[in-house]
């Protein structure tokens, strides 16, 4: 097994997994849906060609949040295209500032196909919405052999410098992954699991999803908390 990582990083990201009619939601974390139709966007290939989806929906998947970023809401007006009458008022929700390693686990010659796609894509990928582009290049690294998760806990942190001097380094970073046989019976469910991204017909179906920790790699160890008392205290007594 192979394992592909991009870093999503942009202004904005929305991931909706169940968002319905004036509502639109994010995820706290891109889907897996919303990833494999940006690695089908940058390969060219079609919405409604289900055939050469297929490949790309049963490869694993996980992601590791780097920096949460920001839930912010936005109102959207819009009017139809014939009538010019004007369309319901719906709330649009994204996470601002947010950074995360997407990681994609198979077979060694799709992800090559996918990791070359990626640096020179036939259409442009954008992050959840078309709203949405990335604020760098999405390639971050191709694992010729391996599993998602030592990928994903030997690639170094990618929250922004900004971020980094604002906040102090956390000790763990949280990562969502599709579940292992043994992993079952600790997972929950997603609806993202994409089927056919055909406008006439799009479908998706569950996967499993099991949430767990990594140390932050190559995290410089905090100093020893001072306590100024110490010095006060009599060891004679």
């Amino acid at each position: 097994m192979s394992v592909l990582l991009l870093r999503l990083a942009g202004p904005l990201q929305s991931w909706g997994a169940s968002s319905r009619f004036a509502r639109r939601t994010t995820e706290s974390a891109p889907t897996k849906s919303a990833v494999i139709g940006l690695l089908a966007a940058t390969a060219g290939i079609d919405r409604s060609d289900d055939a050469r989806l297929a490949p790309l929906a049963a490869l694993r998947f996980g992601v590791r949040i780097d920096q949460p970023g920001t839930l912010i809401r936005d109102f959207h007006t819009a009017h139809h295209q014939v009538t010019g009458k004007a369309m319901p008022l719906s709330e649009r929700y994204y996470l601002a500032d947010a950074v995360f390693v997407a990681a994609l686990e198979g077979d060694h010659t799709l992800l090559t196909q996918l990791h070359a796609a990626v640096k020179a894509p036939v259409y442009p990928p954008f992050l959840g919405r078309r709203s949405c582009p990335p604020a760098a290049p999405l390639d971050l690294s191709l694992h010729k052999t391996g599993q998602l998760e030592e990928a994903l806990a030997q690639t170094p942190w990618q929250a922004s410098a900004w971020y980094r001097n604002r906040n102090r380094s956390p000790e763990e970073l949280i990562v969502l992954k599709e579940a292992t046989a043994d992993e079952q019976g600790t997972a929950s469910t997603l609806r993202d699991q994409p089927v056919s991204f055909d406008p006439a017909h799009r479908r998706h179906t569950w996967r499993t999803v099991v949430t767990t920790t990594v140390p932050v790699p190559g995290r410089t160890a905090l100093p020893a908390r001072h306590e100024p008392f110490d010095a006060l205290e009599d060891e004679s007594v």
